[in-house]
Formats: C-alpha cells, structure tokens, sequence
C-alpha cells in the first residue's frame, strides 16, 4: 500500500504542467535552506549561550581583568566574551591617559559598538525563515490555483466532468499548498525559536555594559 501510494505520489509529480513543477522546486529549495539555516543557527546560538554563561561565571569570580581577558581566549564563540574583549581593549589602551569619566564613555561606546556587531551576527540569515514561513504557502497556493485551472481547461477539452476526470488534476494541485505547508511550519517554528533565543543573548549584552564599568572603573 504504501508503495502503491508513492508510485501514485510520483506519478502525480510528473504528470503536473510546468508552473506547478516550477512552484514545487521553489518550495522544495526554500525547505532545504530553511533546515540548513535552522541547523547553522540552532548549533552557534546554543554554542554562544553556553560560553557567554559559564564567561559571565568567571567575570563575576575573577578580580582580575588582565587576567580574565587572557582566560576570555577560550571562549571563541560567545558573544559575551566578544563584547568583554571589545570593552577591555579600550580599556587597556586608555585607562592610563583618559580622565574616568571619559574612559567610562569610550568603554560604553565600545561595547555598544561590538554589542551591535554580535547582533548582526546572530541575526544573520534568521529573517530567511521569517520570508519562507510568510510566503511559502501564498507560493504553494497560487500553485494549486494553477494546477486546478487547468485542470478545469483539461475538463473542458474532455467534455467530461465526471469524479474520474476531475479527481487527478485536482491532487496533482493540492500537491502544491501541501509542500508550501511543508517548507513553512518548520522554518515559523525554527524562527521563533531563535529569535527567542537571540532576544535573550541581546538583553544579556545590553546588560553586560554597566556591569563591566562597575567591576572595574569604580574599584
């Protein structure tokens, strides 16, 4: 049965006119980008959480900021530390030649700078899953539209309108908004979640800013 079903899967496939077939390769890539998209994003926004946290566990115990930068090299793919780099570097470079008032507002500048950066880079080809879980079953749609035009075209050649006649250019449509379906509900789920996600890393780094300044330009 179920090979009877997918040779009738098939056999609908290349028996569907050009536009439909064009619409299903469409779909059929937007599906396959959406899931690389979601493995890519789902692999570096976990990755950059759990090194942001256990570096944020070393800030708060290490008193040392030459140090804690050194131990910050281990943490290659948080942002967190990205951002503490970016705040130390300025630092270093000016704690012994800047008033503190004016060092706190380069430091907050930097940081700013590098906090922005980071949400590029974790916003990066997430608004993709946004565009395919938009328009993807409009796509799907509009080739089930098709597919049943010409299907009621087919019918009128064959001067036929019986279920027998009716039937297969009709399956062959659906086809169509079912794969639209199949490439949407992923990537709207993968996008929620990692905006979720990403949200979260965001507000941990607008965050971080004040929390530096305090550890080490007010000792």
């Amino acid at each position: 049965m179920t090979e009877n079903a997918g040779t009738g899967i098939f056999s609908m496939l290349t028996g569907s006119g050009p536009v439909v077939l064009f619409v299903l390769g469409i779909l059929i890539i937007f599906s396959v980008l959406s899931w690389a998209i979601i493995a890519l994003k789902f692999g570096s926004v976990r990755k950059s959480m759990q090194e942001s946290q256990d570096f944020l566990d070393s800030f708060f115990d290490v008193q040392n900021v030459d140090r804690l930068f050194a131990s910050s090299e281990n943490f290659r793919n948080g942002s967190l530390p990205r951002v503490f780099r970016a705040g130390y570097i300025e630092y270093s470079s000016m704690r012994d030649k800047t008033a503190p008032a004016q060092l706190r507002e380069r430091i907050s500048l930097a940081i700013k700078r590098e906090v922005n950066a980071e949400s590029k880079r974790l916003t990066h080809l997430v608004p993709f899953l946004a565009t395919v879980g938009n328009t993807a079953p409009f796509i799907g749609l509009f080739g089930t539209v098709w597919g049943i035009m010409s299907s009621f075209q087919n019918i009128g050649l064959m001067k036929s309108a019986s279920l027998a006649a009716v039937a297969p250019g009709i399956s062959e449509a659906l086809i169509a908004t079912a794969t639209g379906l199949v490439a949407a509900i992923p990537a709207v789920m993968g996008y929620n979640y990692l905006t979720q996600k990403i949200g979260q890393l965001e507000r941990d780094l607008e965050d971080f800013g004040p929390d530096f300044i305090d550890a080490y330009l007010n000792q």
